[in-house]
């Protein structure tokens, strides 16, 4: 009797240790987000109805849309193309739309208020992802797993190199954005420098199957499994572990400091957050209406998620 009462005592504990939280604000957006980043006191969307939308976090207006013209898909319909990633730095924005031929994309730069191209189907790039790294350098993300690193003011690629042969699936820069960590089909994650490409660790063990999302703050990579798995890895020694989730984990993300792991968690589409160093659960964030594509941390006790719908949340871990 007395061991059970101990048992009892500790699944009270744990209960008790895991807050429940709804979201604290949400922004409405046109169209099913497909990106996000937050610069800021703001947040960009990519939408699947051709818009880049910059909303202030603190009013939750519109304060900048970018517009992109409809494409034709394979069947010859007029369809609206999909603003699949963006990043911006010093005022200077990038994404990636759809092109609606063969599979190749197209990539803008959006700046004092003028759009032009950087890249067409006719270069036929087969480009998922991608993120500045100063404003004159983009890293690419290809679908083959290679990493690139486009130079803005000549339109080339100063390197371009293969990773690992599984498909890729999604890549993170640190935050002084000098090293970059991919994800790909097998699990295996693979850290490079941004400058050059060399491969610095490769991170493997935790996730057996495809990494849909990954993160990289303060020396931390997470990683978010088709296997039901949440990685967590040390870069620094290649040592890992994970959570379990109970439903494929579509997302993650890390806080500045990398204390605080968050990962996409179940079939309900909840978030739990969770302390990195323990794996204990600290929050379970309920409300999310559709599977999850991004997690961000905006600062240690704010959070900001999107899914494929028409609403942005944000999160407060810590209540006023």
């Amino acid at each position: 009797m007395k061991k059970i009462m101990i048992i009892l005592g500790l699944l009270t504990l744990v209960l008790q240790a895991t807050v429940m939280l709804t979201p604290a604000e949400e922004i409405v957006i046109d169209g099913a987000a497909k990106d996000l980043v937050v610069e800021g006191d703001m947040i960009y969307i990519g939408t699947d109805k051709g818009k880049m939308q910059g909303y202030s976090i603190q009013s939750k207006t519109l304060q900048k849309e970018v517009r992109f013209p409809d494409i034709k898909d394979f069947m010859g319909d007029t369809i609206s193309t999909r603003v699949s990633s963006l990043d911006t730095r010093e005022g200077r924005f990038v994404m990636l739309t759809d092109s609606g031929i063969g599979g190749y994309v197209n990539v803008w730069m959006h700046e004092d208020n003028k759009t032009t191209q950087l890249l067409s189907h006719e270069d036929k790039k087969a480009i998922v992802k991608i993120r500045m790294i100063d404003k004159n350098h983009i890293l690419f993300g290809y679908l083959g797993n290679e990493a690139a690193l486009y130079d803005i003011a000549t339109k080339k690629e100063l390197y371009r190199v293969q990773l690992a042969p599984s498909k890729f699936s999604d890549f993170a820069l640190n935050t002084d954005r000098t090293q970059a960590a991919f994800g790909c089909e097998s699990g295996v994650i693979t850290v490079i420098d941004v400058q050059s490409g060399k491969v610095i660790k490769v991170l493997s063990g935790i996730n057996k199957d495809n990494t849909y999302k990954v993160d990289f703050k303060h020396g931390m990579v997470s990683g978010a499994g088709q296997d039901r798995r949440g990685a967590i890895y040390d870069v620094a020694t290649g040592k890992g572990d994970f959570v379990k989730g109970s439903f494929l984990i579509y997302a993650t993300g890390l806080s500045p400091s990398a204390k605080k792991v968050a990962f996409a968690i179940d079939e309900q589409n909840d978030i739990a957050v969770y302390k990195t160093s323990t794996k204990s659960k600290l929050y379970l964030l309920k409300g999310q209406k559709s599977t999850l594509n991004a997690i961000v941390f905006i600062d240690e006790d704010t959070i900001v998620s999107a899914s494929d719908d028409d609403t942005v949340m944000v999160w407060k871990l810590k209540q006023k």
